[in-house]
C-alpha cells in the first residue's frame, strides 16, 4: 500500500465512525483554537495598552515615587503607597531643570461621591496644577480652567469631565453652579473637552480640582503621586531625564551609589517595559493553552489503541496477504496524523473566527484594539497538530505492527 492509498484508507476509516473521529479530534481542536485565540487576543490587548501609552505623547517624561529596577515598574505602580515625592520636587525641576522642559504638572487623585441636590455620581477627582492643560495638550469647551492663584490658594473650584457633566446636569449650563465633593462645596468653573480613554483612564469620567485643595481638604496628605513634564522635542527627552534625576537626587540627599527613591521614565521606556511584560504574559498563556494539546494527544493515543483492538482481525488479514510491519505502522500513523491535522485545521478556523469576533466587539466598545492573527500562530497550530499525531500515534501504530498474523486472525 503506497502513501496515497494509506491516506485514502485513513479517510475512509475516519468517515465510517464520524462521532468517534470527532471526539478524537476534540482535544486537538480546543488546543489549537486556544493557541490561536490567546496569541491573537494577547497581541490585540498588547496593541491596546501600547496605543494608550503612545497616545500620551512621545515627548512626555513621568516621575513616580518609589525605587524600581531599570526595566521594572516602580513600587507605586504596583499599588504600594509611597510618599517620597513632594510638590517642591516638581517646582524645583521646573525652576532648575534643563531648558528643554517646557512645562510640568503634578497629580494626586482619589475617589468620591459628587452631589448636586438629589443627584449623586461616584467618580474620580484629580488634583493637578494650573499647567495641566499645556502638559496634557487639552482644553476646556465651557468656562475656564483654574489659575495659579486658585492652585496655590486652596481654591474650591472644579472643572468637570464631559461624562460627569452629562450625568449631573444633562445639557444644562453648569458654569457657576455648586456641587459637593465629600463634605466640601465647590464652584463649577469649566467643562473639559471630550478625550475618551487615554493612559488607561476614561478622561471624561473625572473632575479636576487644584492640587492643594485635593491634598489639604479631601485627602489630608502632603505628597504627590506623579510628576509629568513636557519636553520641547522628543530628541531632548534623555537630556530632560538626566536633569530631573540630578535635581531629585540632590533634593532627596541621595549619595553616589545609593538607590533612587523615585523612578523617571519616558513614554518610550514605558512602551518597552510594557511590551516585555505583555510578551512574557502572552507566551505564558500560550504555554498554558498548549497543555490542552497534550491532553488531546493522550486522547488520540487511547482512541487509536482501542481502534487497534477493534481491527485486530483486519490487521491479521493484511499481514496474511503480505503486509509488512512497516506498512501496518505507516497505516495507523497516517490515520493519527490525518485526524490531528483535521482537528488542527478546524481549530485554526474557529480560533480565527473567535479572534475576529473579540476584536470587533472591542472596537465597537471604542477601544483602540488591533486585529492580529499572525501566520506564525497558524503555522504553529498546523505543525503542532501534526507533531501530536506523530508522537501519540506511534505507540498504537507499533502495537498494531507487532501483532502476530495467525493470532490476529483467530481474534474474536
Amino acid at each position: 500500500m503506497d502513501f496515497h492509498e494509506s491516506i485514502v484508507s485513513s479517510w475512509q476509516t475516519i468517515t465510517r465512525s464520524k462521532m468517534r473521529s470527532f471526539l478524537t479530534m476534540l482535544g486537538i481542536i480546543i488546543g489549537v483554537m486556544a493557541v490561536i485565540i490567546v496569541m491573537s487576543v494577547g497581541a490585540g490587548a498588547q496593541s491596546l495598552i501600547l496605543n494608550q501609552v503612545k497616545s500620551l505623547g512621545s515627548n512626555l517624561v513621568g516621575v513616580l515615587p518609589g525605587a524600581s529596577e531599570e526595566d521594572g515598574p516602580p513600587a507605586s505602580a504596583l499599588g504600594i503607597i509611597v510618599t517620597t515625592l513632594k510638590n517642591e520636587d516638581g517646582e524645583e525641576i521646573l525652576k532648575k531643570g534643563c531648558e528643554c522642559i517646557e512645562s510640568l504638572t503634578m497629580y494626586v487623585s482619589g475617589n468620591a461621591t459628587l452631589t448636586v441636590e438629589d443627584t449623586t455620581v461616584n467618580t474620580t477627582f484629580t488634583g493637578v496644577t494650573a499647567s495641566y492643560l499645556n502638559v496634557e495638550d487639552t482644553d476646556v469647551v465651557q468656562g475656564r480652567f483654574f489659575d495659579e492663584d486658585e492652585e496655590k490658594g486652596v481654591g474650591r473650584v472644579v472643572v468637570l469631565g464631559d461624562e460627569v457633566k452629562t450625568k449631573l446636569f444633562g445639557d444644562n449650563d453648569v458654569i457657576g453652579k455648586k456641587l459637593r465633593i465629600r463634605k466640601t462645596n465647590f464652584t463649577i468653573i469649566g467643562v473639559m473637552k471630550k478625550r475618551g480613554v487615554s493612559g488607561f483612564q476614561n478622561q471624561d469620567d473625572q473632575v479636576f480640582i487644584p492640587i492643594s485643595t485635593a491634598q489639604k481638604l479631601l485627602l489630608g496628605i502632603d505628597h504627590i503621586s506623579l510628576i509629568r513634564a513636557k519636553v520641547d522635542n522628543s530628541e531632548n527627552v534623555e537630556q530632560a531625564i538626566i536633569s530631573m534625576k540630578d535635581i531629585l537626587r540632590d533634593r532627596h540627599d541621595i549619595k553616589t551609589g545609593d538607590t533612587d527613591d523615585f523612578s523617571v521614565r519616558s513614554m518610550a521606556q514605558g512602551v518597552e517595559a510594557i511590551t516585555s511584560i505583555t510578551n512574557a504574559l502572552k507566551f505564558f498563556l500560550v504555554a498554558i493553552s498548549g497543555i490542552s494539546l497534550v491532553v488531546g494527544g493522550f486522547g488520540i493515543m487511547n482512541i487509536m489503541l482501542a481502534t487497534v483492538q477493534e481491527r485486530t482481525r483486519e490487521i491479521g488479514l493484511r499481514k496474511a496477504v503480505g503486509a509488512k510491519k512497516k506498512h501496518i505502522t505507516m497505516q495507523f500513523l497516517i490515520e493519527a496524523i490525518v485526524i490531528t491535522f483535521l482537528g488542527g485545521v478546524i481549530g485554526i478556523i474557529l480560533g480565527i473566527l473567535i479572534s475576529v469576533l473579540v476584536a470587533k466587539i472591542a472596537q465597537a466598545m471604542g477601544y483602540n484594539w488591533d486585529l492580529v492573527v499572525s501566520l506564525s500562530s497558524i503555522f504553529l497550530g498546523s505543525f503542532v497538530s501534526i507533531g501530536i499525531g506523530l508522537i501519540f500515534g506511534i505507540i498504537p501504530a507499533r502495537r498494531a505492527a507487532k501483532l502476530d498474523a495467525i493470532e490476529a486472525l483467530r481474534y474474536e
